[in-house]
């Protein structure tokens, strides 16, 4: 496989992840509204160095194409890079992660309520929520700045309270315990 197809194939999968940050973007656009308690995305590790490669692969479609005289097909890879880390990666971070009326949006995406069967703090170096799915029981974490922490347990208290989410439904569900002590 030369290097050709290599980059192609890379710039697939480039694109199917512009694609979702894209739809992620465009989802918040219309849940920002509803916020309740957010903050914006952490940078990743090294994010300087992510701008910088998007800024290189920019030099290097332009030389491509201008200097090589290649044909824009040629550049696809490198495109879908190019748009990844110059400006998909920043745009996802201009995502609130926290709390909405509908749902919380996780550092991995968004998380409605109706889906949540489990929630558990994790206190270390910093405070992590960890969500469990209903049927999946799949996790998904956010990570909430330590200035966020008691308004984040007092509002997932409320929606608790309020029975947006609940952990009804169990085993052993005996109805003797108060589902806002899970908080």
């Amino acid at each position: 496989m030369d290097l050709s197809r290599i980059l192609f194939v890379l710039g697939v999968g480039f694109f199917l992840a512009n694609l979702r940050l894209l739809v992620q973007f465009i989802r918040f656009l219309r849940l920002r509204s509803s916020a309740l308690l957010t903050w914006p995305g952490r940078r990743p590790p090294f994010y300087g160095l992510l701008l910088v490669l998007g800024a290189v692969l920019g030099v290097l479609i332009v030389y491509k194409l201008a200097v090589l005289q290649r044909h824009p097909k040629d550049v696809f890879g490198e495109a879908m890079m190019l748009l990844y880390y110059g400006y998909a990666t920043p745009l996802s971070l201009k995502i609130g992660r926290g709390f909405y009326q509908d749902g919380i949006w996780s550092d991995a995406g968004f998380v409605p309520y109706s889906t949540i069967g489990g929630l558990a703090w994790r206190e270390g170096e910093q405070v992590t929520l960890v969500l469990i799915d209903r049927m999946r029981q799949f996790g998904r974490k956010l990570t909430v700045p330590d200035s966020y922490y008691g308004a984040a347990r007092r509002v997932l208290r409320d929606k608790i309270a309020a029975h947006d989410i609940h952990f009804t439904g169990k085993s052993l569900d005996l109805g003797d315990h108060d589902e806002r002590d899970v908080v």
